[in-house]
């Protein structure tokens, strides 16, 4: 963590702590069945669970939506059939952080077997694009990029 010395518009200036981070980039897939492709994981900082989109920082060179298509596969164990579509990009905490997550998705995907990177998560499922909104509402989905990303998904394929 870093102290910055910001300069407001006004021109009056402040000290506050920034985190510089890497891109990050998300990807999932929702097949026929308007159903999507979830992480059930354990979050250890705030001691909660929840659904999610397989994720991870994009290496030095890397396109973004190799990247996610990347994640997706080594998190999941499927790789997304066809071109990975850029669904949204968020900054998930702009008064701190620079960070920006890129958040892809396909039309489908193959699986390709058990996932490489099996310990990111208790388990992966399709979970019908229709129950999003309540899951959200619950708490079930906490982290603020998927469910922006949910909740756009569920409009554009439901709303």
């Amino acid at each position: 963590m870093n102290l910055a010395d910001v300069e407001l518009p006004d021109g009056r200036h402040l000290d506050h702590y920034l985190i510089r981070q890497r891109p990050v980039a998300l990807g999932t897939a929702v097949n026929e069945k308007n159903e999507v492709l979830l992480l059930w994981r354990h979050r250890f900082i705030p001691d909660s669970w929840g659904w999610e989109i397989a994720a991870g920082v994009v290496e030095d060179g890397e396109d973004l939506e190799a990247a996610a298509a990347r994640e997706m596969l080594e998190e999941t164990g499927w790789r997304p059939v066809g071109p990975m579509h850029h669904l949204l990009t968020v900054e998930p905490s702009n008064g701190l952080s620079d960070a920006r997550h890129h958040v892809y998705w396909a039309e489908g995907a193959d699986y390709v077997g058990h996932p490489a990177d099996d310990f990111e998560s208790e388990r992966r499922e399709w979970v019908p694009l229709k129950e999003v909104p309540e899951l959200v509402a619950r708490g079930e989905v906490r982290a603020s990029n998927a469910a922006a990303a949910l909740l756009l998904l569920h409009h554009m394929r439901l709303g």
